[in-house]
């Protein structure tokens, strides 16, 4: 039931006007906690942040999740839904995610930073990977070895950047699953990010896997 309006401007920005519809019901008896046990990662979207109910079901989730060996990845989603909430998603972060997406206007809204590079450094240890995109400058993924910063891709005009985000913590968590490194998994991010922003709407229209061979091999 839940819906959203987008709306693309000439410089490719979008704004989004959304209604959650029934995910704004979820509650921690919807949950298939048999289901979650099995997964390698639980990826998680801050959009749901709003639902007290909501929350309790993310928690269990990742409990459950985190007790059979899995990760919780989460994605903050949206610089407003941070700033509603800035005190719970800190709690959240370093009490039960291990890998965390954000954009620039995102970490810095949660650590309330005056830079990206002060952000960077708040987040820095409070999980196990923080995956921090930067639009056209590319990305910046801290974890345990350091420092890595990932380039963009850029593959065409610059159409529509709904869904980059998305795309990017796919193409990640993607690699990520298969065992690969964590410059592997941001160039994957980065290429599908790169790739989605040529086009209207968020749904890719190219095969992913053919352009992964193309670009990374």
């Amino acid at each position: 039931t839940a819906r959203c309006l987008i709306l693309v401007t000439p410089d490719a920005q979008r704004t989004m006007c959304t209604y959650l519809g029934a995910s704004m019901q979820l509650h921690p008896d919807d949950l298939d906690l048999e289901l979650v046990a099995q997964a390698k990662v639980l990826y998680l979207e801050g959009y749901l942040w709003d639902s007290d109910d909501a929350k309790a079901a993310f928690i269990a989730a990742a409990e459950v999740a985190r007790a059979n060996g899995g990760e919780v990845a989460l994605s903050l989603s949206d610089a407003f839904c941070v700033e509603r909430h800035r005190d719970s998603f800190q709690e959240l972060v370093d009490g039960h995610v291990d890998i965390l997406f954000a954009n620039e206007m995102e970490i810095t809204a949660l650590y309330k930073a005056n830079s990206f590079e002060e952000a960077a450094e708040q987040v820095r240890g409070r999980c196990k990977v923080a995956a921090l995109t930067r639009s056209e400058l590319g990305s910046l993924i801290l974890n345990g070895a350091g420092t890595h910063s990932v380039a963009p891709f850029q593959l065409g005009p610059l159409v529509d950047t709904t869904g980059a985000g998305d795309l990017y913590a796919a193409g990640f968590l993607h690699a990520y699953c298969q065992g690969q490194t964590i410059d592997a998994c941001g160039r994957l991010g980065s290429l599908c990010a790169g790739q989605v922003v040529t086009q209207l709407g968020p749904r890719p229209q190219t095969d992913l896997r053919a352009l992964q061979r193309q670009h990374l091999g």
